[in-house]
């Protein structure tokens, strides 16, 4: 990776930029910008996230802003408001309140002398997501957007359900928001920070509960899903995404679906920058992304609206490893998407000859249709190598080997392999099913099964058999009731090698990614049917630009961080556990002296044969220091649940030295209606 310091224009640093909104709330920007833009306006380009300019994003945030600053352009990092140094308080993720603010900020900054009237925005994951929220609006001065690992559909597709079930992270950004939004600003920029941070602690809100009580597409999910409408979707843009991100359908939806010039790119990538990403190979996002802002914001005819529609990265076999620093693979470009190069192929699922009850492995993937019966009751801790929900980096976060899944799971197998087969886009699973509860859900994994039995999870997919009809107006199962159910499993690109097999795995089961249905169900599976996205080739190489960035911040390790991830199987008691410690020890910012560290440890633990004894517990703090002044916070979260109802509990602790100057206790019960 090359570090780049030297650019076309020398640049200029605005630490602390006041924007002042309509309704006298100051948001803190962190300006660079070319030296001469006072008399030579230039574009802006906005970042506008939560997480802190003056600490959290400050490294990466120093990697790109000033390179698109020497490059002639003003760029913004904008801390939302209620966050880091800015006025005001946050009440949710997306609200109304963020997106007016948003669009004031555009205005604003379209509105300064040193900008030509031109502002693009980007950002990853939050950023990613106001972003393309902010395009739908359409405000006049955005001409162009860059997103990264971003969604359409807020309930169908985040981090709160998927296929309408409820996932673990639900639980697990709720407590992660409760820590992050707990800091104060930075008193070198806030001399009112105490007060200020007194008034964001008595109003810090405990999202999970009630996230989890939204349980169906509602108005709630729909404000902010641009998938609602996506004529709406005018401006430019260039979308990002990561296969070992778990917001990789974006990509596809957007550049199949939105009228404005749109250019999708997904490598190997877990949930950051692809300049910084593993596994690599990384590649030049910021050269990429200049090209786009070039041409859309500064009308240079570089000809980026002619290139390829969908860019990606596909994967070759290769050995399971949850902490790949690298993926084999290449580079295709698709003209267009969908392609004329990929067909959909039907597989069947069929029956093991000989086999009326069949267990895993039961079966196999044919030509032929033909009649089944396989029972799916799979034990609750089936999920544990699943990985996280958005990987951050190589603390074996990724999904490791499936075998020990699969061999709990329904399997069906393909033949083994005597040339490669190529898989690009979602592959769509059609089931015929009856289930013993009424509330229940399937899980579906697609695998790619070496000679020695190992087996990587290729893409993952399920649904909430609730809403099995309908993600607006879901309805509990009918006990015994035979159903006709289909669901996409996620976008892929994915080359299995000769010798090797695919298979598909079932569950009713997935902990701790899926939060478990109350009963133990049983689901009777009497038929079935994989369309697979069979690439025939044809379609171009593409060679990316090589991964550079800006100079790195300055700083000092004065603590080394240590990550433990282990999954733990209690003898006596019989639950099976992960649990997790990622303590990021800590660092002084040499610039301006701040110091910062941050510590998390995740617990989440299940007896095999009781949902109801699924329990996870979170810890986070957070600790900020400069000489004298040194405060931190803390915040514990935990998640049970009973037959009728799930409780979310926390608590919230600020220490101002080794005083404690606030604490909150919240507990919530949330009804179980369809989950």
């Amino acid at each position: 990776m090359t570090i780049r310091s030297d650019f076309p224009h020398q640049v200029v640093e605005t630490p602390d930029m006041g924007i002042v909104l309509s309704d006298g709330c100051r948001l803190s920007a962190r300006v660079w910008m070319p030296e001469d833009a006072a008399s030579n306006p230039v574009p802006a380009i906005l970042e506008y996230i939560p997480y802190r300019k003056r600490d959290g994003t400050l490294p990466r945030d120093e990697m790109m802003h000033p390179y698109f600053a020497g490059h002639g352009y003003a760029a913004v990092r904008v801390d939302m408001r209620g966050c880091g140094d800015s006025e005001g308080l946050i009440d949710d993720e997306y609200t109304e309140q963020e997106l007016r603010d948003a669009e004031e900020v555009i205005a604003w900054l379209a509105a300064q002398p040193w900008c030509s009237g031109a502002v693009g925005m980007m950002g990853k994951s939050w950023g990613g997501f106001n972003c393309l929220q902010t395009a739908f609006r359409q405000p006049p001065a955005l001409k162009a957007v860059v997103s990264v690992c971003a969604t359409t559909d807020r309930f169908a597709d985040d981090i709160h359900y998927k296929g309408g079930c409820l996932l673990g992270e639900n639980f697990g950004w709720g407590a992660v928001m409760l820590s992050y939004s707990s800091r104060p600003a930075d008193p070198a920029l806030r001399p009112d920070w105490r007060a200020d941070w007194l008034a964001r602690l008595e109003a810090e809100p405990w999202l999970a509960p009630r996230w989890a009580g939204h349980q169906a597409r509602d108005a709630y999910w729909k404000h902010g899903s641009v998938c609602e409408d996506y004529a709406r979707m005018t401006i430019p843009l260039q979308i990002w995404g990561g296969w070992a991100d778990n917001y990789m359908n974006t990509v596809a939806a957007l550049v199949a679906n939105v009228p404005a010039p749109v250019k999708g790119i997904v490598g190997p990538w877990v949930h950051q920058y692809p300049h910084t990403a593993v596994p690599a190979p990384r590649i030049g996002f910021l050269q990429e992304a200049l090209r786009w802002w070039d041409r859309w914001l500064k009308g240079v005819a570089n000809g980026a609206e002619d290139d390829p529609a969908y860019r990606v990265y596909r994967l070759d076999s290769e050995a399971p490893n949850a902490s790949p620093a690298h993926r084999a693979g290449q580079w295709l470009a698709e003209a267009v998407w969908p392609s004329p190069q990929v067909q959909q192929e039907r597989w069947h699922l069929a029956q093991a000859p000989g086999v009326s009850h069949p267990r895993a492995p039961v079966g196999y993937l044919d030509r032929i249709e033909g009649g089944i019966r396989a029972e799916i009751a799979t034990p609750q801790h089936l999920g544990m190598h699943t990985g996280e929900f958005f990987p951050m980096g190589l603390n074996a976060e990724m999904p490791g080997d499936q075998a020990s899944d699969d061999a709990l799971s329904v399997c069906f197998d393909g033949p083994v392999l005597e040339a490669p087969l190529d898989l690009l886009g979602a592959a769509r699973l059609s089931l015929r099913l009856s289930s013993d509860a009424p509330l229940g859900f399937v899980v579906a994994r697609l695998c790619d099964v070496g000679p020695d039995g190992a087996s990587v999870r290729i893409a993952h997919g399920m649904l909430n058999l609730c809403h099995r009809d309908s993600m607006e107006n879901p309805a509990p199962l009918v006990p015994g009731q035979v159903v006709e159910v289909a669901f996409n499993i996620d976008q892929m690109a994915y080359r299995l090698a000769p010798g090797h097999r695919l298979r598909l795995a079932l569950s009713n089961s997935y902990w701790p990614f899926v939060w478990p249905s109350p009963e133990a169900g049983r689901l009777t599976l009497l038929g079935g049917s994989l369309d697979l996205p069979v690439h025939q080739g044809g379609a171009g190489d593409w060679v990316p630009p090589p991964a550079e960035h800006a100079t790195p911040w300055k700083h000092k390790v004065l603590r080394q961080g240590q990550t433990t991830r282990k999954i733990e199987s209690d003898l006596i008691s019989g639950k099976v556990s992960l649990a997790i410690r990622d303590d990021l020890g800590d660092a002084e910012n040499l610039t301006h002296g701040l110091r910062t560290g941050e510590t998390m440890t995740e617990l989440w633990e299940i007896h095999p044969a009781d949902p109801l004894s699924a329990r996870a517990v979170h810890t986070w703090e957070q600790r900020l220091s400069r000489g004298d002044w040194r405060v931190r916070t803390e915040a514990w979260a935990e998640m049970t649940a009973t037959a009728s109802h799930l409780r979310l509990k926390a608590r919230l602790q600020a220490f101002e030295g080794d005083d404690l100057v606030f604490e909150r206790s919240f507990d919530e019960e949330v009804a179980r209606r369809f989950v």
